[in-house]
């Protein structure tokens, strides 16, 4: 029998000595800066053709991987399932088997819902469930009629399979290989690491530096899609309080003076906030968001449709886990009817985009997640990270998007609310029930919570955008850096918004999530492998874990 090895526990990653990039990777750091601020460039020099191309390439991906992002995406959420009830897998640490967590659970699910989905909770906590229950697979496929109550469950059984179990698994997949073999390993906290169990040492390389530059550019994109649909509902709620109507164009969404006044202070202080650390500023924030998320569902709960948003949750959640297994596998193509191609362009545009959105998150949600889940044990992590966040998205839908449904139902909304649009929805539905004054109030709390959620996204963001470039290293960064990729996150998002709205965000983050993708699914088979191969460590006494335990890391800090 082959003599069982120690894991690998070095990847050395060549950095700067000196000068302005002093501990950071060259080839990474300026290869996606040259990468984005091209987009950028690009995008604003050449907006006719650069919204031509992007919308092409879209198209092709959509025509031809669509049934990629479909797949990959279920094979996440078996992947989790499977680490949880595998014995050998749930039971290990994050860390050195003594550890304990950094942070308290409170935290830990603020930190992680804050950063996760937070910003898009407020805008298609209401507006998704208002919009299936208007049109939906089962709609264009005649088996339910839309803005009827025979499509009240099917529309939350769409909502709840793009903000639920998929999401979050994708999320967890990319936190759990990167805790794994930096706090494990001691690897660096960077994406490459996580490949090291089917590539080896040639990852401190070219291979790995490209591996590290896709998911800096699918952060990029994946936050700026984020802050895209935030930047749209900020602007819709300082329009709402009072502000000024030059906030807002003809057609009622963000005009370009609001985009940019809107950025400035949103990047303004979420660069900040970077700068303070995730000890400090991120931690705060994450706190201050729950509490007014929790005060919000709260008011929606008793106040809304509090029957109809029950009935949504315990029906809606449970019809999703009955269809879920069909509605994960299943790829709609065009077979030459109208109804056929309705099928497809529906699921292109909404699920095929949700799945590249997650997949362009997941290296920043993921690194984040790792960052903050040292001490768990995988088990524990896990249900966390998939389960517990998906079950707030849930409560969410059902209570927001529950009660405009009723208002619209019973006639008090009027079609106000359909006739919104998605970041103003909230602001109607919640002016409609309060009045004037209250109302006006309450969109003052919905700003200020936006506001939280947001930088927290982007702030969030531009720290792991930084570790990832210099090489892992979880320690301040420059504030030069902070700075650089707080102002191209911002400039990023102006760039694309004022040159084709949030399509053009759309179709560049569908882009760059392909091939993320891709890394995503080797991290997925590193990990099963690095389990697996230190499950045989374990059974003939070689060790496993190779970092340092809490006394002895006390002992060498002293």
């Amino acid at each position: 029998m082959a003599k069982i090895e120690p894991p690998l526990s070095h990847l050395p990653i060549k950095t700067a000595e000196g000068g302005f990039y002093h501990g950071f990777s060259l080839d990474v750091t300026v290869t996606s800066k040259l990468a984005v601020g091209g987009l950028v460039l690009w995008a604003v020099a050449f907006p006719a053709q650069a919204g031509t191309i992007l919308g092409g390439l879209n198209k092709f991906i959509l025509a031809n991987f669509a049934a990629w992002y479909v797949y990959v995406m279920a094979f996440f959420v078996l992947v989790c399932l499977a680490l949880a009830l595998w014995p050998a897998a749930g039971k290990l640490k994050l860390g050195h088997d003594d550890e304990t967590p950094e942070f308290d659970n409170f935290s830990w699910f603020s930190m992680m819902f804050g950063a996760g989905i937070g910003v898009g909770m407020l805008t298609w906590a209401v507006a998704e469930p208002i919009y299936h229950f208007r049109n939906n697979p089962d709609v264009i496929q005649g088996l339910a009629s839309g803005e009827n109550m025979d499509n009240f469950l099917n529309a939350y059984k769409w909502s709840y399979l793009h903000w639920g179990f998929s999401a979050w698994s994708s999320y967890a997949v990319a936190g759990l290989a990167l805790a794994y073999f930096t706090y494990r390993r001691g690897l660096p906290l960077t994406i490459r690491s996580s490949l090291t169990p089917l590539f080896g040492k040639s990852l401190s390389g070219p291979l790995g530096h490209l591996v590290d530059i896709v998911a800096v550019i699918a952060t990029i994109l994946g936050v700026a899609q984020t802050l895209g649909f935030g930047v749209e509902q900020f602007v819709a709620g300082m329009s709402k309080i009072g502000i000024g109507a030059w906030l807002l164009n003809e057609e009622g969404n963000a005009s370009s003076l609001g985009i940019i006044v809107a950025l400035l202070i949103i990047m303004g202080a979420s660069t900040l906030s970077a700068l303070s650390g995730v000890g400090k500023g991120i931690k705060w924030l994450s706190n201050l968001n729950m509490a007014l998320s929790i005060f919000l569902l709260a008011f929606l709960t008793i106040f809304g449709a509090t029957w109809f948003g029950f009935q949504a949750l315990v029906m809606g959640t449970l019809n999703y886990i009955m269809e879920l297994p069909s509605m994960l596998l299943t790829v709609y193509r065009t077979d030459g009817t109208e109804t056929g191609a309705a099928l497809e362009g529906w699921q292109g545009g909404w699920t095929v985009f949700y799945w590249a959105w997650w997949v362009a998150f997941a290296p920043f949600v993921g690194l984040f997640l790792a960052r903050i889940s040292r001490g768990r044990t995988i088990r524990e992590f896990v249900l966390g990270a998939m389960i517990v966040p998906s079950i707030m998205c849930f409560v969410w839908f059902s209570f927001g998007g529950g009660t405009a449904i009723d208002m619209e139902l019973n006639g008090t909304a009027a079609g106000a609310i359909f006739g919104s649009t998605d970041g103003a929805k909230i602001f109607t539905m919640t002016g409609l029930m309060l009045g004037d004054l209250l109302g006006w109030g309450m969109a003052v709390l919905i700003v200020i919570l936006l506001m939280t959620y947001l930088v927290t996204s982007a702030d969030s963001a531009v720290l792991i955008v930084n570790t990832i470039n210099a090489a892992g290293d979880e320690g301040p960064k420059a504030r030069p850096h902070i700075i650089f990729w707080g102002v191209t996150l911002g400039v990023v998002v102006a760039a694309l918004l004022l040159v084709g709205g949030l399509t053009a965000i759309q179709t560049a983050m569908v882009i760059g999530a392909l091939p993320f993708s891709v890394v995503m699914l080797l991290m997925c088979l590193g990990l099963f492998k690095a389990i697996y191969r230190d499950g045989l460590r374990a059974r003939h006494g070689v060790a496993a874990v190779t970092v340092d335990g809490p006394e002895l890391a006390a002992a060498a800090a002293e």
